[in-house]
């Protein structure tokens, strides 16, 4: 009797080993599980259809809510011209609304990258159960944040679930707008501004809670908000409102920064140093380019200052470990002040505070570059020791006879 050959199906992609290990009794479980919830939804969705009117209302009433209007849209300025969208709160409270519908992210993988940086895949998705249309994102998450001065690679678990959480939101956002039809969410957006224009809190009480927002989070005054409405706070409009709440998203949300929006201290200042000296009633109104040119040549033009005999000793930063949060870019802006004025007492002392920054990639960058500003300080110091003293001569060098 011939033996008989086994040989595989050729319609299974996967070996043997591999098979045996994943199709386990756990994993058969699982599936079925998922698979049981999946139906369920969907046979739940097509006994009890959706009523689009009805759900229409619901949006409709729901956008009434002033807490949920004040977060239902965003703003950010691209090439000129202010866009105005969803947020990704609304884009909830809709499908909460809508029916359903069933959305989030998971992470498919993790690996790390050629230069030693770990990456996530990850996968944002939103599944109407009763058309069965299913909307997909996939994406790759880097461990790594940018700041300022350069960027350091993330190592603890909360700092990465937070990013990818961050980076899923909007992608998790686009899937839900792609499955209720545009002129429901136009019409969710109409009815949130109308919340807000008739709902705009306009009291002191409203407008400090407003600045102090403001400022508490971002680090925004009210100087550079007044210079944003072009009108003093206690004299602000109901619309202007609305848009500072909807800059206020789009802050909170990281789709623009602060310096989008609002002027630094520093250029009203000197705006307002410039429009003073000029005078003629030029209070309020934005300098033009001749006004800084005059303001240039005028501070060109004064006598230097006479030395001061004892500088007064200027309030230090408390130490990383003290401080609630530290900020990299904050203590990065130090140092470099530090440098531009020469104060080289300050700038070691904060080179010895670097010791408690956490983080050892954190740590190591910012001691690199108090390394390179320091050695700028010294620079100037040796060559100003290596120059002759005024009134001498240099020494010419000997000239050697040449032998016969």
């Amino acid at each position: 009797m011939s033996e008989i050959e086994v040989v595989q199906n050729p319609f299974d992609t996967a070996p043997g080993n591999a098979r045996s290990g994943t199709d386990g009794a756990g994993a058969r479980a699982m599936q079925a599980r998922e698979s049981a919830e999946v139906m369920a939804l969907a046979m739940m969705a097509k006994r009890f259809p959706r009523d689009v009117i009805r759900a229409t209302d619901r949006i409709r009433n729901a956008f009434t809510r002033q807490t949920l209007a004040e977060k239902a849209q965003y703003q950010y300025s691209r090439g000129g011209t202010d866009v105005v969208g969803p947020s990704i709160r609304a884009a909830e409270a809709c499908a909460q609304q809508w029916g359903a519908l069933s959305s989030g992210w998971r992470e498919i993988s993790r690996y790390v990258g050629p230069d030693g940086v770990g990456v996530s895949e990850i996968e944002a998705f939103c599944l109407d159960h009763e058309t069965n249309n299913r909307e997909v994102i996939q994406f790759f998450v880097r461990h790594w944040r940018d700041t300022k001065h350069g960027g350091y690679r993330l190592k603890d678990e909360r700092d990465i679930y937070e990013l990818c959480a961050n980076q899923a939101a909007r992608r998790k956002r686009a899937c839900i707008l792609a499955q209720i039809p545009g002129d429901v969410i136009e019409m969710a957006m109409e009815q949130a501004s109308a919340t807000l224009r008739a709902k705009a809190d306009t009291s002191p009480e409203g407008l400090k809670r407003l600045l102090d927002t403001f400022a508490g989070e971002f680090g925004v005054t009210k100087e550079q908000i007044e210079r944003r409405i072009q009108r003093r706070i206690e004299s602000i409009q109901p619309a202007q409102v609305v848009g500072l709440k909807r800059i206020y998203v789009s802050l909170r949300d990281e789709m623009s920064t602060v310096a989008d929006w609002f002027e630094p201290v520093e250029v009203a200042l000197a705006a307002n140093d410039a429009q003073g000296e000029g005078g003629a009633g030029a209070a309020g109104q934005a300098p033009t380019a001749a006004d800084k040119a005059k303001a240039m040549l005028r501070e060109r033009a004064r006598p230097p200052a006479p030395p001061a005999a004892a500088a007064p000793a200027r309030p230090m930063a408390p130490p990383p470990q003290a401080r609630r949060g530290f900020d990299a870019d904050a203590f990065a802006e130090q140092m470099q002040r530090a440098a531009d004025k020469g104060d080289a007492d300050t700038l070691d002392a904060l080179g010895e505070q670097l010791r408690d920054v956490p983080g050892e990639d954190l740590r190591a960058t910012l001691g690199d570059m108090h390394a390179r500003l320091r050695a700028g300080l010294d620079q100037p110091r040796q060559a100003e020791a290596q120059r002759p003293p005024p009134g001498t001569d240099p020494v010419p060098p000997a000239r050697r006879r040449a032998v016969p």
